[in-house]
């Protein structure tokens, strides 16, 4: 029988996937993107670097470690243009797009423009910025900085750095120093091959009393020779698990002399004579803090986005079995339910991250416009205690996003098959790259933990009366948050009514949580012992307010949307309600323990689930293209907007692999071993004539027991 396979039916599947869409897919990006201004950008910079021979990438899995590293490099010269001629908001759109299509190259150029430029626009004065400034800070001309906070014994404990910085009077400089191995900078972006200056997070000491960690630009190197200078040592620390193209390194200081006026203090200020004046608003931090949280968020969506791109359509056109004999053609993998249940709940995950990010995103930029022209007061009070109510979830926030993009993308590579291991498609290198977001900008566990101690906090403040802000509005009214229960039915698809179900189950886990912490000091326990103690049930309540706290941004932001009557509001309104459900039958022991769901509720909760799953199937493509990521940054012959995947992939994979090359190591391995000489086994029966000497033996054995026999009967018919 003849096959009904032809290669253009992976084309006419996918084009058939896009007929007929139930909403104005164009709309939808838009709604997905903000605005059309914020998608027109998003498009313009797409075309750009598809343009750009620098930032071709259908090689990068076949470059060596040092290969990534030179690219990366030429890389870096092509985009200091737009750093000098694009504004703030235009070239972080621009970046936050380059951190997705090459996250070594968005690392590496990150480290000086956002990390050591950073640490100087928000620590430096006025006249320290101009200096910094007129030294080349922001053209890269004369010096390239990287970011000296992480130890070799010390990461997330910031205030435990041991690397320290001595003022000393008669000189007026201080002096940089690693007093032990542990404290030798490590991880450090750009300092094995790249900076020239160093923004160095270091003890400060003045007449022997630490003031706690600051932060001083410490040169390098000799711009001119690259020599190292007097009391540096700097090292690479190679081979890492992905992101090959940033240049991580380690640095040591030996008694280093820098200017005073090389200690960053726009907060702290050290005079002359050694004096030291403190800023008074410590809150500020904050800001600092959250706007590295909103990042990540912004990166976790855009990378769960590229992986289930891929996987989506790759499923959609991928062909096994057939579902029925009466079939043509075999049955495309994502008509079955289970790939269905595999796939199409991390699809809405990774719209509530987007539009959790979004949100985060306009309030993070309008909270600092505001604090910016503020004068302390009540007003500035009031947004400082919305800072600090949204910072709680924030740290939470990363660590949930991470950990579950991460899961994304392995869900998304096994969705894929063989293929899905393959380099050239894509998921190897982003699971790999990704990886690092579970440690970096403060490890996942000790984040969830500190949101889960600020809950514990605002818990007690709530028994005493005190108001929580939005992100924590369920403990404004604990006893009957606590008293709501699930009314079933069409009740499930109500979004008003799953967020009371999120604020109900939240405030049980975070009532558990702050119990357990009071358990503990009434038993006479400190206050970080008791909290140490309470660690699980922190980590808990932390996990649990950061799925509400998705889910009513995700509802939020469809709430605001106008509807048009295109489809979109209605299509993203479904996606919310089918986001809220998953996440509840995913935490489901939870609902179920704080009575919020009953048993029936619970079984009702998993099949409306499996419903939405074969809904949202009907238009995950024209979903996925919305997100309005191009083949060029997708980067996957597997993930090919037009479907063609078998073509490209067998395309990509002849091009990085030719042909008729001489064999790398024939001559001297493989024909050794096809042809190498019989060995001869020596017989070593025959050279020690084992057996014939056992023969020996036996008989000699045989006749002594006759002949003692025959003695024995001699003598007994003597007597």
């Amino acid at each position: 029988m003849a096959s009904s396979w032809r290669d253009n039916l992976p084309l006419e599947t996918m084009a058939k996937e896009r007929q007929n869409p139930p909403f104005n897919v164009r709309a939808m990006s838009i709604a997905q993107h903000g605005t059309e201004k914020e998608l027109l950008l998003k498009e313009k910079f797409m075309l750009e670097i598809s343009r750009d021979p620098i930032f071709y990438m259908g090689d990068v899995h076949d470059l060596t470690k040092d290969q990534l590293r030179e690219r990366t490099m030429a890389k870096i010269g092509s985009l200091v243009h737009c750093v000098q001629n694009e504004s703030i908001e235009h070239f972080t759109k621009r970046m936050e797009l380059i951190g997705l299509f090459d996250p070594g190259f968005w690392t590496r150029f990150g480290v000086h423009y956002g990390l050591f430029l950073g640490a100087i626009r928000s620590g430096a004065t006025a006249n320290q910025f101009s200096y910094w400034m007129e030294k080349g800070v922001v053209s890269c001309k004369g010096m390239y900085g990287c970011f000296g906070m992480t130890e070799l014994a010390h990461g997330s404990n910031v205030a435990g750095l041991e690397t320290t910085a001595t003022f000393d009077e008669q000189t007026d400089e201080f002096v940089v120093h690693t007093p032990n191995i542990g404290a030798t900078k490590w991880w450090i972006g750009g300092a094995a091959q790249t900076a020239t200056h160093c923004s160095v997070f270091a003890q400060m000491i003045i007449r022997g009393k630490k003031h706690g960690v600051k932060t001083f630009i410490v040169p390098l190197r000799e711009p001119q020779s690259f020599q190292l200078l007097p009391g540096i040592n700097i090292g690479d620390i190679g081979k890492k698990m992905g992101r090959d193209g940033i240049d991580n390194g380690y640095i040591q200081f030996t008694n280093v002399r820098i200017p005073r006026a090389y200690m960053l203090m726009k907060h702290t200020q050290v005079t002359r004579e050694g004096q030291v004046f403190e800023p008074p608003m410590q809150q500020l931090s904050y800001v600092a803090l959250l706007q590295g949280r909103v990042s990540m968020v912004v990166d976790t969506a855009n990378t769960a986005k590229k992986a289930l791109t891929i996987a989506v359509r790759y499923a959609a056109v991928r062909r096994q079995f057939k579902s029925s004999a009466e079939q043509e053609h075999e049955t495309p993998i994502l008509d079955y339910l289970l790939h269905q249940r595999r796939l199409m709940p991390l699809v809405a995950q990774a719209t509530a991250f987007a539009f959790t990010a979004l949100n985060l995103t306009k309030m993070f930029e309008e909270t600092s416009a505001s604090l910016e022209a503020m004068e302390p007061g009540p007003e500035m009070d009031r947004a400082l205690e919305q800072l600090k109510s949204t910072h709680i979830s924030s740290s939470g926030l990363k660590a949930h996003c991470v950990w579950q993009t991460l899961e994304a993308i392995k869900q998304a590579r096994l969705a894929c098959g063989g293929h899905g291991y393959s380099s050239y498609n894509g998921f190897a290198s982003m699971e790999a790259d990704f990886a690092v977001h579970a440690t970096w900008e403060g490890d996942n566990h000790i984040l969830a933990l500190q949101s889960g101690r600020s809950l514990v906090q605002s818990y007690l403040e709530a028994l005493e009366g005190k108001k929580s802000g939005d992100a924590t509005d369920y403990l404004n009214d604990l006893d009957n948050v606590l008293k709501r229960k699930c009314k079933g039915g069409d009740a499930l698809l109500d979004l008003k009514h799953i967020e009371e179900g999120w604020g109900t189950v939240t405030a049980h886990a975070v009532k558990k949580a702050g119990e357990d912490y009071q358990s503990h000091i009434k038993a006479g326990k400190s206050k970080e012992l008791a909290f140490e103690e309470a660690s699980q049930s922190r980590f808990v309540a932390a996990m649990v307010h950061v799925s509400g706290f998705i889910f009513r941004q995700f509802k939020q932001a469809v709430d605001r949307m106008e509807d048009k009557g295109d489809g979109v509001k209605e299509h993203l309104t479904r996606l919310a309600v089918f986001y809220g459900l998953w996440r509840m039958e995913e935490q489901g022991s939870f609902f179920l323990r704080s009575g919020w769901l009953s048993p029936a509720d619970f079984d009702a909760v998993q099949a409306k689930v499996t419903d939405f799953c074969a809904d949202t199937r009907k238009y995950v493509i024209p979903l996925v293209d919305s997100w309005s990521i191009s083949d060029h940054v997708l980067n996957s012959p597997i993930g090919r907007w037009d479907g063609d995947i078998y073509r490209a992939y067998f395309g990509r994979v002849r091009q990085q692999n030719p042909q008729l090359k001489a064999h790398p190591y024939f001559e001297k391995l493989i024909k050794p071993f096809l042809f190498r000489p019989d060995i001869e086994l020596e017989d070593y029966d025959e050279a020690i004539g084992i057996d014939d000497e056992i023969t020996e033996i036996q008989e000699e054995r045989e006749e002594a027991a006759a002949e003692a026999k025959e003695a024995a009967e001699a003598a007994k018919n003597e007597k």
